[in-house]
């Protein structure tokens, strides 16, 4: 058996990680989740599908986890990042960002609103095309406390190929979003993605 044979050590934290952020609703703008105008010019929205990304937050045994900050970060529809570091010759779309944040709510939802990011090559392995995805990061009590996850999409070809999907093996469903119709004109289409931490069935963290 692999699991733990003797108790559970307790780390008394730091004077600095005492002295860290406590998250709320406060520190979070009107548009922080909405990725179609939280970085747009004159209100313009970036080119793109859009789309909605949420679900839940939840511990091992399934209980709802409140007040944890999740920031999302991505590629634009061409698949290039506001980043200085991707050297990629797309276009910016100067409507995106491609960053966001959100509180999950007393019973550990969240919701983004986005669009789908653009799949991209990437010089690892030659000529290799990363598949669209998103990145997660949460947040617990204080920023020392971060857990780094990535969401697919289904169905895409180079899934089966992705460095990081290999090493998450059979567990890479669970960081499948799951697709469903809007039935709203403009975001047609969204996607539940619900975040498991700790335990035999957790979402898969790099």
């Amino acid at each position: 058996s692999r699991s733990p044979n003797k108790k559970l050590l307790w780390i008394n934290s730091s004077s600095s990680e005492m002295s860290g952020p406590l998250f709320s609703e406060k520190i979070i703008n009107k548009n922080d989740n909405d990725l179609t105008l939280n970085f747009s010019k004159i209100g313009e929205k970036p080119l793109g599908q859009e789309i909605f990304v949420h679900g839940f937050v939840k511990d091992e045994n399934g209980n709802n986890l409140k007040n944890v900050l999740i920031e999302i970060w991505q590629a634009n529809a061409g698949g290039k990042y506001k980043h200085q570091n991707d050297p990629s010759n797309i276009k910016l779309d100067e409507n995106f960002g491609g960053c966001g944040r959100f509180i999950t709510s007393s019973d550990g939802y969240y919701i983004f609103k986005t669009i789908e990011p653009g799949a991209y090559p990437y010089p690892n392995r030659g000529t290799e095309w990363r598949p669209r995805h998103i990145h997660f990061s949460l947040f617990g009590s204080m920023f020392l406390q971060r857990l780094i996850t990535q969401m697919y999409f289904p169905n895409e070809p180079n899934n089966a190929s992705d460095p990081m999907a290999l090493l998450m093996g059979d567990s890479f469903d669970r960081n499948l979003g799951k697709p469903y119709e809007t039935k709203i004109p403009e975001v047609d289409r969204g996607y539940d993605f619900d975040i498991v931490v700790g335990g035999k069935n957790a979402t898969f963290f790099e």
